[in-house]
């Protein structure tokens, strides 16, 4: 498969979407978190590129392999903490969007592990890897990649 376009390529998209990536970065969401939000929304929409990424983003930043092979599964596994599963939950509900949208009681546990900054930043963070994914997908980008050409996402 060859990738059809590189956002990269494209400049002011580009750094439109590096800026949210800089505010994430400065956010108080915690790390590990981030990176299991963005592990899990890609394995959902798809999205090889950015599993691939997230995948060894998370590994470098000392995720754990039991937790990323975990990910998929994370309600069946026990190394997640009631905070993480919020936040997974909540992405998997925002990444799905169901005709009723995010549920009252997962916004409800997911605003008992975090504040309301941190929910900002953790919505944000859902909003902005389903936007990848979406430049991922429809791009058809190649796994592996980011590693050779320095892609980000």
């Amino acid at each position: 498969m060859h990738a059809r376009l590189s956002l990269e390529e494209h400049p002011d998209a580009y750094a439109a979407m590096l800026g949210l990536e800089k505010y994430l970065a400065q956010s108080p969401l915690p790390k590990p978190t981030l990176e299991l939000v963005k592990l899990r929304a890609s394995q959902l929409n798809g999205c090889g590129f950015c599993v691939d990424m997230h995948s060894h983003d998370a590994k470098a930043s000392g995720e754990s392999d039991e937790r990323l092979f975990a990910v998929a599964a994370w309600r069946e596994a026990p190394y997640f903490s009631p905070a993480e599963r919020a936040a997974l939950a909540l992405t998997e509900e925002a990444t799905r969007l169901a005709p009723d949208g995010v549920s009252d009681a997962t916004w409800s546990e997911a605003t008992a592990h975090y504040d309301e900054e941190t929910l900002v930043a953790l919505v944000t963070a859902i909003a902005t890897i389903n936007a990848w994914n979406r430049f991922g997908v429809t791009f058809r980008l190649v796994a592996g990649s980011h590693r050779r050409a320095g892609q980000g996402a």
